[in-house]
């Protein structure tokens, strides 16, 4: 059933065309608009006014109720009246001990969840006495080693008590088999850890570049950490199916969403093949989203994402367990929107991004530091970043009603606008021959590409603009702003504990365990989870692991598409 039949329909258009004719027409003559076409950043096509007869075209059971199926108004039916969005402010840099203080100060500013940024070293499988980490241990994020890094970087915080995300992507499992193994020593129940591994390494290879295997085992690895978590962690996210970088990487919002849900597609379909149910896994599937500048655009996204995710698990996967249609993402404010010029506007552009991801549905939010187009946030940027959320939480009453915007008539015709794009898009991947194939071919990467390129030359024509770079530029400023130091002794800090851990462990057992690890790797039907595991709990560093599989697997070059 539609929310007007089609008498009333043609009625409304009538009207807005007499509009147009005689009173839009009339007040052009006096003053004409900027200019003739509006556009969302996403390149949507935008009207003048929106009527009822525009949100006619979506069924009423399209839109529906939050908690109740395709969950466009929200995954829960209570949503933030009975629980606020988990805030999760990301932190990451120097060793374990250093990005534990900054975890306890954030909790004891209210933060409610923990997110860890690891180093380039840690993403990439080298460990920190490789050549190749040279000048980057602990720069972007914490170093990771072994597992007596992540018992410093989590030293003293109650795994069973609050959530732990892992934003780490092609040594995901290693990172989820220390944190398996940590609570373990501990003696905590693993069905009640919670957080998340982000894991997804097909956005890598269209978006963010970091990874280390050709695609077929890394998907192997993606599949493992979902199988073994979906049996072993219940309250766990396995995998956070990431769009974020592929906005940052310069996609439109469009294809932020439509890439992130054909990645979903390819998950979905590998772990079917070990013989799961999808309802035995598809309950813990989380998602990574980024809230842009284009406030209605990114509520509309949200909404269309929740959708389209609720059919493609009913429609093409016959998931029956209404948890395995539920969409649940975390969501980042965009850091390719901080400006150096004019750097504290940046509170008010998170803000606004954070405004929009809550009345779109977030359940877990990270709002970015002021001072974050300079180097990793201090101590008081992520105080001010934490503050934002907690006003809008506490002070603006946009959680005492569930999807505030549904019903507008530019929301709702927005959101079954994207619907519609995404799936056609999806359709498209499908008939050039599925995602994988369309990755090695650069396909995904030439449309970010182009859209970035595109993004670029309107900047610099002032077409799209940017407060305090190409509208409002004020004279060039003096920085006076403080920005987080990079401690001279964390290389050395860090070297001298993991070469502790070697000369400590046992190495014959560990290359025992290291060929057995080759073993599991070379049949596909064993999982790769329970073996590092081991591995991690017999001292091996993440260096020894991805260098072991390298000799099995090899590593992967992209071929440039331009």
């Amino acid at each position: 059933m539609n929310l007007l039949d089609e008498s009333a329909v043609a009625r409304l258009r009538a009207q807005e065309r007499r509009w147009e004719n005689e009173e839009v027409a009339a007040f052009l003559k006096k003053q004409a608009e900027k200019r003739e076409q509006f556009f969302t950043t996403g390149d949507i096509p935008v009207k003048r006014v929106y009527t009822a007869a525009d949100a006619a075209a979506t069924p009423l059971e399209d839109i529906g109720l939050p908690g109740q199926y395709p969950f466009t108004r929200g995954p829960y039916p209570t949503m933030y009246r009975s629980r606020t969005w988990t805030m999760r402010q990301i932190a990451g840099f120097g060793t374990g001990e250093d990005t534990n203080k900054r975890f306890k100060y954030l909790i004891a500013q209210g933060q409610t969840g923990i997110s860890t940024d690891f180093d380039m070293p840690t993403l990439m499988g080298y460990d920190s006495d490789h050549p190749m980490s040279d000048g980057e241990v602990g720069r972007e994020g914490v170093a990771i080693d072994t597992l007596a890094d992540m018992e410093a970087l989590l030293d003293g915080i109650d795994l069973e008590k609050i959530s732990v995300s892992l934003t780490i992507n092609p040594t995901a499992w290693i990172l989820l088999a220390m944190y398996v193994a940590l609570a373990e020593k501990r003696g905590c129940d693993l069905n009640k850890l919670s957080g998340t591994v982000q894991a997804d390494i097909l956005k890598e290879y269209m978006a963010q570049k970091e990874y280390i295997y050709p695609i077929a085992p890394s998907v192997r690895i993606c599949r493992d950490i979902i199988a073994y978590s979906a049996r072993n962690l219940k309250r766990y996210n396995p995998i956070n199916i990431s769009g974020y970088h592929i906005s940052e990487a310069g996609s439109s919002p469009l294809q932020e969403a439509a890439f992130t849900l054909a990645n979903l597609i390819v998950y979905v379909e590998e772990v079917l093949k070990t013989g799961m149910n999808v309802d035995e896994f598809a309950p813990r599937l989380a998602f990574f989203f980024v809230s842009q500048g284009d406030f209605f655009e990114e509520v509309a996204k949200f909404r269309a994402l929740r959708r389209c995710y609720a059919k493609i698990m009913r429609e093409r996967f016959a998931a029956a367990n209404p948890d395995s249609m539920r969409l649940r993402f975390h969501c980042q404010t965009a850091a390719a929107t901080l400006t150096k010029p004019q750097y504290k506007i940046n509170i008010v552009r998170t803000a606004m991004q954070a405004l929009s991801a809550v009345l779109g549905g977030a359940q877990s939010l990270h709002t970015n530091g002021y001072d974050e187009a300079f180097a990793i946030p201090t101590e008081d940027a992520m105080k001010m970043a934490l503050r934002t959320q907690q006003i809008i939480a506490e002070e603006t009453n946009v959680t005492q009603v569930i999807d505030p915007l549904g019903g507008s008539y530019f929301v709702e015709a927005l959101t079954t606008e994207y619907e519609q794009r995404i799936f056609a898009i999806l359709r498209e991947v499908e008939e050039r021959g599925g995602t994988i194939k369309l990755i090695e071919q650069g396909w995904f990467q030439k449309h970010i590409a182009d859209f970035a390129y595109e993004t670029a030359l309107r900047k610099q024509s002032g077409e799209k603009p940017v407060i305090g770079v190409n509208r409002f530029v004020g004279p060039e400023e003096q920085h006076d702003i403080e920005i987080h130091p990079y401690d001279p002794t964390t290389a050395e800090r860090q070297i001298a504990r993991t070469q502790r851990v070697r000369r400590e462990r046992d190495n014959a057992r560990l290359a025992r365990l290291l060929d057995q690890l080759v073993e599991v790797a070379k049949d596909e039907q064993q999982n790769i989870m329970p073996i590092t595991i081991e591995l991690v709990k017999a001292g091996a560093t993440m260096g020894d692991i991805v260098e072991k599989l390298k000799g099995l697997w090899g590593t992967y070059r992209e071929t440039p598409v331009y």
